[in-house]
């Protein structure tokens, strides 16, 4: 997976295209991420003794990890992600445009 949690996000298409959002799941059987304020809906709550005003909540939807990109620290800017072994054994994830890593690989 080319998204960890706790990255930083653009979306680059759909409604929310050009926003930045941080990952708070990944979900990579089905190839999804869940990213702060990123693909709101609303759940109609029907009412209940707990809710006895019934009503509408907004949360956060899945969105499909294709349409991201990992957003680059050094470059300030969505980026594709690259991998690279380093000498002592471990595999670290890289921006493709200047070559800054961005964390461990999952």
């Amino acid at each position: 997976m080319h998204v960890r949690k706790g990255d930083t996000i653009e979306v680059i298409s759909g409604n929310d295209r050009g926003k930045r959002a941080k990952v708070m799941r990944v979900m990579p059987k089905k190839g999804q991420i869940l990213a702060e304020g990123v693909r709101q809906v609303h759940k109609h709550l029907r009412r209940d003794r707990r809710n006895p005003q019934g009503g509408r909540l907004q949360k956060e939807a899945p969105l499909s990890i294709s349409n991201v990109l990992v957003v680059c620290p050094k470059c300030d800017a969505g980026v594709r992600v690259g991998f690279e072994v380093k000498d002592n054994g471990t595999k670290v994830r890289v921006c493709r445009k200047c070559g800054a890593e961005l964390g461990a690989a999952s």
